[in-house]
């Protein structure tokens, strides 16, 4: 097969076709069919489960497991992404994270509080799939498309995302909701999680058959390079060092992204345990319309970002996001009533994929002058996998101690300020410029 070139629109549409095949995982799984699952095996009003030799309040054990998973890739994948650099083949990496992901969601079919391990390694098995090709997913940016086409392309990618994960929501919706009894309801959210890992391996096969496979070193893998990826971190933060508006949207980027990352995994948890729905089926269809509402949303939010960015500039356009989420914090502190929930669902759907986007494009314009375009993003993953790590944990303990996750919801408050002020503080290009006569 012909190598397509840089910037040519069936390379950049196979790139964005990734985002159709996997994001189903990120809005069945994480966000909307899953956590109505797993809250329903709690049939008493005290919500704890034994693991690990302790017991745990339900949505903070499902909390702590994700943070770990993220810890495990953040760990993980520059040592995979260096290893990838080395024998130039990162389209394999990201097709073994890919099938892992996919098998991870089929086995979740079997997931009982009886078999709680097995089953929190089938959870494990997925999120690490669709993190660790992330990974590698975005790495591909800079390589197909050229400065000018990342923002729209970017934007496009997590477009087509909601799109598609959108579209099977609808049908496993009408899955679960064809049926009156309890039971039957939890067996057809079980097939929805056989759908999603086949979606999800079916369709990655349109962009792994187009995305370059990546120049061929010829070099086999050896203990000497298997950290090899820790060592271009060490020299990926050397040269950031150098670079005052990449190190500092990084910071800002850290901070914001560890609350944006930790609302959104915990968003349906806390909405099935802290709304007041009235019965277990207004429980069930309210938490999927908001996540429905979320989606379509997004998908205008995403476009709207790209345009304003185009008009006031990335950073500005981060920052008013940024105000949005604080507020957010607040609102989502004293809502009670389904209505409410829907009020957030939608101003979260409006900024949700916009500061995703907008958060990876800008990154990629920051980016120096460099083929090692890897090695950059890998940095980029570890700071955001470290930052989920700390933000899901601080989340967990205070839904722990507490017994209530709107206080864990308000103290996220602090990080999008945080983010904010850190976000004023990175220099315009102008202003570099001037530095450096």
């Amino acid at each position: 097969m012909e190598q397509l070139k840089k910037g040519s629109k069936k390379l950049l549409n196979a790139w964005a076709f990734y985002d159709w095949a996997n994001s189903v995982y990120a809005l069945t799984i994480t966000s909307s069919i899953f956590p109505i699952f797993y809250s329903a095996l709690f049939l008493s009003e005290i919500k704890n489960v034994s693991a690990f030799g302790f017991e745990f309040k339900s949505t903070a054990l499902i909390t702590f497991v994700t943070a770990f998973t993220f810890l495990v890739v953040a760990f993980m994948s520059p040592i995979l992404s260096g290893i990838a650099d080395y024998v130039g083949n990162k389209k394999s990496f990201m097709k073994f994270f890919c099938y892992v992901g996919g098998l991870g969601c089929i086995g979740l079919y079997w997931f009982n509080l009886e078999h709680i391990h097995l089953s929190l390694l089938f959870y494990f098995m997925g999120l690490i799939g669709y993190w660790g090709s992330l990974v590698f997913y975005n790495s591909y940016l800079p390589d197909i498309a050229f400065p000018e086409q990342q923002d729209s392309i970017s934007a496009k990618g997590f477009s087509m995302g909601y799109i598609g994960s959108v579209i099977l929501l609808l049908v496993n919706l009408g899955m679960v909701m064809s049926q009156d009894d309890g039971a039957d309801k939890m067996q057809m959210m079980r097939y929805s999680f056989l759908t999603v890992g086949l979606w999800w391996i079916l369709f990655s096969q349109y962009s792994f058959y187009y995305l370059p496979k990546g120049a061929s070193s010829g070099h086999k893998v050896t203990k000497a390079i298997v950290f090899n990826g820790l060592k271009e971190l060490r020299l990926v933060w050397k040269q950031l060092k150098q670079d005052l508006r990449l190190k500092r949207y990084l910071y800002a980027f850290f901070v914001f992204s560890m609350a944006v990352q930790t609302i959104m995994l915990v968003a349906v948890y806390f909405g099935e345990e802290e709304i007041a729905w009235g019965g277990d089926s207004e429980k069930t269809m309210g938490l999927i319309i908001s996540i429905l509402v979320i989606q379509i949303v997004a998908v205008f939010g995403a476009i709207l970002t790209s345009r304003a960015s185009s008009k006031y500039g990335n950073i500005k356009t981060l920052i008013g996001i940024n105000f949005i989420w604080m507020a957010l914090c607040f609102y989502a502190f004293f809502m009670e009533t389904p209505v409410q929930f829907y009020i957030a669902a939608s101003i979260v759907g409006l900024v949700m994929g916009g500061i995703q986007s907008l958060a990876r494009s800008t990154y990629s314009k920051f980016l120096p002058e460099t083929e090692d375009t890897t090695s950059y993003f890998s940095f980029y993953d570890v700071a955001e996998k470290i930052g989920i790590v700390i933000g899901m944990g601080i989340f967990a303990t205070i839904d722990q101690i507490t017994g209530s996750m709107r206080n864990a919801i308000l103290f996220l408050f602090i990080f999008f300020l945080a983010g904010i002020i850190l976000l004023f503080r990175v220099p315009k290009m102008s202003e570099i410029n001037k530095e450096a006569v």
